[in-house]
């Protein structure tokens, strides 16, 4: 079932601040959402219910919520919907709450992987969760939409169950898991569900409704494209490719790897087949194609839904759910994605081929945002995925669907890819005349290669987007700069990143802007040896900015660089890559980007002892930290006894100079991460005679 293009990758999911989010008291009436109670559901005159949501996230009927525009999709297709959000998971009592629907029960673990939402990378529990009223964490069980669909089993034995949402999806075949280090079965098998609907099942769910309400069987269901289905006989499954049984991939990680890559190969709606995965005692469990993407004019009828755009009211009083602040005032502008990053899921969720929403519809959506009594002119995103995309990568994607032997983007982009984004500046343009729009950011994911892939001389996107869409920062995402791990990552070569960097610094320039580029950056990525964590150390060191959190690569379920993490293959060539999978590596590498936080010195040294960089250890400006562990005055910019003023000025580490022998603080190269501010524990060099600042522009 659908959902907002996603969190689903490598970094931990942005969050909202804890506690309340910043929003009026929702004026609307429980009448305005779907039943969520049996007295609900009486005031409409419904008896029985066709289906029954269950999700682990709470009720929020905003189009980037994914219960919300499933339910109003069957809603607006004559379906009678009730909705149960975050139910007890140890009483049968709380999914029976409209008793037994006519047609099924839907299941979803909400917007987000129930162990993402609940675990860091380090496998540390979370504490808060935005998508619960409150922000209050510990309101859904791990694995979700797999305790959920066995609660409801338990009490309605034959009702039929389907499972949706990012949590499904990714895990509908068999998948590693990071946090129990092993490989599942599919999500199919261990839930006692009938059915998947897999990626944005806006036409899978109707089909599956019609088919219900026609009078099939849920047994019968085994021609819905965009749907997994388990069946004891293959006599009627035709056209397919069998992966490796179980007992293969669960034994033999190369066997895995190649299941893996078949499963990528299928993931385009027009060439990818019917999977098979043969399972012990003569269960198999069939993936059909994925559905085809929506048209523009469907994408624009399901944003035009009535949805009450806000939490349901009865979370007032815990002061309503964060993750709405996020995205209430932002536009989805498209859906999938021709990047392709090794670490992100959407390839597997949405597809390559992207789908934009008309500038007639996200008008309309955004003449409505300005209606509401919390908009102060500010529209904070227009984007999806990737912001800068709003159609197919090339003319053939739409007939014969993308290439399976060739990415568009990557390290080199495709000749056949058309990069031209004359219709997003268009309607950034539309969006900022509106009357009542102050500000129009574009804050999801810019792909800056495709930007420089963008043939007009003048780069008119480019400087649109300084001129009038960035405030202060433009987040980016090179996630690296060694180009052996931007290779893995699926990502192109450092040069790039520089020559955008030098873009925008010269329009900052011609504009009189002071604006600088943050990067994301990330440790620990398949492919990263000490080696490449010391090259982006260098980097760091060179960029004159220390970044305050740093986000290790989170292995999730169903992406390339989490099949590397398990098997050490890359399974689009089978060629061995190095993996750093022990805690302690990890925190060597990550620490190496943190070289300027006191608390990480012996792990600093230790990695530059270990790969033989102890030239990166001593009191040159070049030198990462000092041949001794400094004392905390040190760290802050105290000069230790008898080194004299310029170790006063360098503190524990040294300014450091670009290949040129410049101090690279001169480039905009930005913070990294989620931070903007330097590490305490350590003064970064002067950049335009600010105190721990940075360069904004030359």
């Amino acid at each position: 079932m659908s959902k907002k293009p996603a969190p689903q990758s490598h970094r931990s999911p942005k969050r909202p601040e804890r506690g309340a989010p910043k929003n009026t008291r929702p004026s609307l009436p429980a009448s305005a959402f779907l039943p969520t109670t049996r007295a609900e559901a009486d005031a409409r005159g419904w008896g029985q219910l066709d289906f029954v949501y269950v999700s682990g996230d709470a009720y929020v009927d905003h189009p980037s919520f994914g219960s919300a525009i499933i339910t109003r999709v069957l809603e607006s297709h004559g379906y009678k919907v009730g909705f149960i959000a975050q139910p007890d998971w140890n009483d049968p009592e709380s999914v029976a709450v409209f008793g037994e629907p006519r047609l099924g029960f839907l299941v979803s673990a909400g917007n987000m992987d129930s162990m993402v939402n609940h675990y860091t990378v380090n496998k540390k529990r979370r504490r808060d969760d935005a998508y619960t009223p409150g922000g209050k964490g510990g309101a859904r069980p791990n694995h979700a939409a797999v305790v959920y669909s066995n609660l409801i089993r338990r009490t309605f034995k034959e009702t039929p169950i389907i499972l949706g949402g990012i949590e499904a999806s990714l895990r509908r075949l068999a998948h590693y898991d990071y946090w129990s280090d092993s490989l599942k079965r599919s999500i199919l098998l261990d839930s006692g569900a009938d059915l998947i609907s897999y990626g944005m099942g806006e036409r899978s769910i109707v089909e599956i409704a019609d088919a219900l309400a026609a009078g099939l069987s849920v047994s019968d269901l085994t021609f819905i494209d965009g749907t997994v289905f388990r069946t004891r006989s293959l006599e009627h499954v035709v056209d397919y490719e069998m992966l490796p049984r179980w007992e293969e991939v669960s034994g033999d990680k190369r066997a895995f790897a190649e299941s893996f890559a078949a499963q990528y190969r299928a993931s385009d709606p027009v060439t990818g087949a019917r999977l098979v995965e043969a399972y012990p005692h003569g269960v198999y469990v069939v993936q059909n194609p994925p559905a085809a993407p929506l048209t523009q004019n469907e994408m624009d009828a399901v944003y035009r839904l009535p949805y009450a755009r806000t939490w349901h009211p009865s979370y007032d009083e815990a002061g309503g759910v964060p993750a709405l602040s996020e995205v209430k005032f932002s536009l989805t502008s498209c859906r999938g994605c021709f990047g392709e990053c090794a670490f992100c899921a959407l390839t597997f969720h949405q597809g390559r081929i992207v789908t934009g929403r008309s500038h007639e519809s996200l008008l309309e959506e955004a003449r409505v945002m300005t209606q509401d009594a919390d908009f102060k002119g500010y529209i904070h995103d227009v984007g999806g995925p990737t912001a800068n995309f709003r159609g197919p990568a090339c003319a053939k994607q739409r007939t014969r669907g993308a290439c399976t032997d060739r990415r568009c983007l990557g390290t080199k982009p495709c000749p056949a890819m058309k990069a031209d984004h004359r219709d997003y500046t268009g309607l950034l343009r539309k969006l900022r005349k509106l009357p009542g729009v102050k500000k129009v950011f574009v804050r999801s994911g810019i792909r800056f290669d495709y930007v420089m892939a963008d043939p007009d001389p003048d780069r008119t996107f480019l400087r649109e987007l300084v001129e009038h869409h960035v405030s202060g920062q433009l987040r980016v995402a090179p996630e690296h700069v060694s180009d052996t791990v931007l290779a893995a990552m699926g990502k192109p070569p450092r040069a790039v990143y520089d020559a955008f960097c030098d873009a925008f610094e010269e329009i900052n320039r011609e504009t009189g802007k002071k604006q600088f580029v943050v990067p994301y950056l990330m440790s620990s990525h398949p492919g990263s040896t000490l080696a490449e964590a010391i090259e982006l150390a260098e980097y760091v060191r060179d960029m004159g900015f220390n970044p305050e959190q740093v986000q290790d690569f989170y292995p999730t379920p169903s992406t390339i660089s989490t099949c590397m993490y398990y098997t050490g293959l890359d399974p689009l060539t089978m060629e061995p890559i190095y993996v750093p999978r022990t805690p302690h590596e990890k925190a060597l590498q990550r620490a190496l980007i943190q070289y300027r936080n006191l608390a990480n010195y012996d792990l600093v040294r230790e990695a530059l002892v270990k790969a033989g960089r102890t030239d990166l250890i001593g009191w040159d400006e070049q030198c990462l930290i000092r041949p001794k562990r400094p004392k905390k005055r040190d760290a802050d910019g105290g000069a230790p006894k008898g080194k004299g003023r310029g170790a006063k000025e360098r503190g524990s580490f040294g300014k450091g100079k670009n290949a040129k022998g410049r101090v690279s603080s001169e480039r905009s190269r930005g913070a990294v991460g989620a931070a903007s501010k330097p590490q305490r524990a350590g003064k970064p060099p002067k950049a335009n005679g600010r105190k721990g600042g940075i360069r904004k522009g030359r």
